[in-house]
């Protein structure tokens, strides 16, 4: 009996190293988004969609969506268990990126972006440049004003997105994947000495009774 003691307390041992695995399980991540990251799209969806590894909590949640000159292109966000949905309001074709940052569980802090290109969309403002001092007034005998010149070759080729997107995107932030790597790696080193130390009581137990 004496000698059994120090087994199951090397057993219990052995399972406290899956401690280190449980607060990297913890951390929440983003598991996939609707359109997906690098995504050319060429109708603008009515909401873009978040999913999430856990629930997020709407109280530390912030998601923000902006377009080309750093247009505010989002609503409001609607929660939907580990989904988060945020009206789409699209301008000018061209990047568009949703950032979020939320904490999790266990208070870690998790941000990272989505980065699609939307195709085609509300044309861009050629300039803001005021207008050129030609022709607007009227004449002194009443005639109705010429017409503003149309825009130059130069301001239409302007109107044209300036944003271009590689097709590959951002990734998932690296720093989330390596704390569930590492998680992952705890927890089969644990595994692995609680299934030695098992092995080794029963060929001791076998040795005892011969």
């Amino acid at each position: 009996m004496a000698r059994v003691v120090p087994v199951v307390l090397g057993v219990a041992f052995g399972v406290s190293f899956l401690a280190p695995a449980t607060p990297a399980a913890a951390h929440n991540s983003l598991t996939g988004s609707d359109p997906r990251d690098g995504a050319r799209v060429a109708a603008a969806p009515a909401q873009i969609e978040l999913r999430f590894l856990a629930k997020p909590a709407p109280a530390t949640t912030k998601i923000t969506i902006t377009g080309p000159d750093n247009v505010v292109a989002g609503g409001p966000p609607a929660f939907d268990g580990s989904r988060v949905r945020v009206p789409f309001k699209p301008a000018a074709a061209g990047l568009y990126i949703v950032g979020y940052q939320l904490a999790s569980s266990d208070g870690h802090p998790v941000k990272g972006e989505v980065r699609f290109t939307l195709t085609t969309g509300t044309a861009a403002d050629p300039s803001a440049s005021p207008p050129t001092a030609g022709g607007t007034a009227p004449t002194a005998g009443g005639t109705a004003p010429t017409a503003a010149a149309g825009p130059t070759a130069s301001g239409a080729s302007s109107a044209a997105p300036a944003v271009t997107a590689t097709a590959a995107g951002s990734p998932v932030p690296a720093a989330q994947e390596s704390s569930q790597t590492r998680g992952w790696l705890w927890t089969i080193a644990a595994a692995l000495l609680v299934g030695a130390l098992v092995v080794g009581l029963q060929r001791w137990l076998r040795a005892r009774r011969r």
